[in-house]
């Protein structure tokens, strides 16, 4: 006689339509063991391009480029390009080295402001990159997609997820975020962001997160909320929801100015950090 399969242990429901809401539930309640397991308090989040290279990568393909037969200008201005937004790249990774540093010396038995990334190349390589490089525990929150992203080999061993549902990745980006530095990037970034600030204005987080807008000159002209308020859909005061920082060195001035006033000196309220969550 054949035996019937447990139903935690039969893949067929499992992954079936009756079986979502237990997946969805996996997403939650496996992130949550491991960030209990590695002592994981509060994060900081860096969004940004998946197409953003390294400034040693974007060299290396113009040069091969200019020094092939038949140069196809197109091409050519392309790779160009690249190099010059490369800059954002080595600045995000400085800026979550600096922050690591940072961090590391805090008196705390849990990992403060643990840089947190969604886990792919380009600007969220150069976050883990740069935690990784300062010693210190970095987060990937990694999609399947059908393109672009794959898990960079910074995110520390135990701290690399994958997730199916976008929402899912997306509580827990938001969930132990302290504060979100937004880097250049298409419409993942600005869906990311602007779901962090309507969370925000509609106080529906329980901490006090700052956003930091990196890069005036690639943001100034996509991003002006001012008419919105202007035209009276949001509040004067939800502009200032958003910092501007140009160098890593002021993005991290900013951040703990913040951090140190809002999540370190300031008194202990009830918050939703992992430490704080009963089982």
């Amino acid at each position: 006689m054949h035996l019937q399969p447990l139903a935690y242990l039969d893949s067929d429901f499992l992954e079936s339509e009756d079986g979502r809401p237990l997946r969805i539930l996996a997403e939650y309640l496996e992130p949550l063991r491991r960030f209990k397991a590695q002592n994981i308090h509060d994060t900081v989040v860096l969004f940004g391009s998946a197409r953003i290279h390294s400034r040693e990568r974007a060299e290396l393909e113009l040069s091969e480029l200019i020094s092939g037969q038949g140069v196809d200008e197109e091409t050519l201005k392309r790779k160009r390009k690249a190099l010059e937004w490369s800059r954002y790249y080595e600045d995000a990774r400085a800026l979550a080295k600096l922050l690591t540093t940072w961090s590391m010396s805090l008196d705390s038995p849990m990992h403060r402001f643990v840089v947190t990334s969604g886990g792919g190349p380009g600007i969220m390589e150069a976050a883990n990159r740069g935690a990784h490089e300062a010693g210190g525990k970095t987060i990937g929150l990694n999609i399947r997609l059908p393109f672009e992203q794959g898990a960079n080999p910074y995110i520390t061993e135990g701290l690399q997820f994958e997730f199916h549902y976008f929402f899912m990745r997306k509580f827990w980006f938001a969930y132990l975020a302290k504060a979100l530095v937004v880097f250049p990037g298409g419409f993942g970034t600005l869906d990311e962001m602007f779901e962090i600030l309507t969370l925000m204005q509609t106080e529906k987080l329980g901490n006090q997160i700052q956003i930091i807008l990196y890069g005036s000159e690639y943001w100034d002209p996509i991003l002006n909320l001012e008419p919105m308020a202007d035209w009276g859909a949001i509040n004067q005061v939800d502009c200032a929801l958003i910092q501007r920082a140009d160098t890593p060195e002021r993005a991290f001035e900013l951040l703990k100015v913040h951090l140190t006033d809002h999540h370190l000196a300031a008194p202990k309220t009830k918050a939703p950090e992992i430490a704080k969550t009963r089982s």
